[in-house]
């Protein structure tokens, strides 16, 4: 009876190292971040750029200011939103004027350029967008 007890023990100790192994794994496991839909766009100038040039086309660009990304909320849905101001000629050379542009990004990614409202880009803080006009 003392080799059942001692192996009976034994096998206790065991399972209870196992036991407290696989707690400790469990506890110690990182939980995994959440999904952030809404990060901030790192390369924001360059993907607008991008969209301007496939979805626009626009010629002969000057004077052109953009916005940095600010988290607004549209259709009661928080997005950044990057605005966009340049000046440029149609394909036949006929000045277009000035146009106001909001670019909107998901996951940090440009998903829309859309015509700017004023609740959009009002009083917008502007700075120079030199990447969008043509190179010299």
């Amino acid at each position: 009876m003392n080799v059942t007890c001692g192996t009976l023990e034994a096998r206790l100790k065991r399972g209870t190292v196992v036991l407290v192994a696989l707690a400790l794994c469990t506890c110690t496991r990182e939980k995994p971040k959440p999904f952030e839909e809404n990060p901030a766009p790192v390369d924001y100038r360059a993907q607008i750029v991008d969209q301007v040039r496939r979805q626009l086309n626009p010629r002969n660009v000057s004077d052109a200011y953009v916005t940095e990304p600010a988290l607004k909320t549209s259709l009661q849905t928080p997005r950044f939103i990057s605005c966009l101001r340049f000046t440029s000629t149609d394909a036949g050379g006929a000045p277009r004027g000035s146009r106001e542009y909001a670019a909107y990004f998901y996951a940090g990614k440009i998903t829309q350029l859309v015509n700017a409202t004023p609740e959009q880009c009002g009083g917008a803080n502007y700075q120079p967008f030199p990447e969008l006009l043509p190179p010299h």
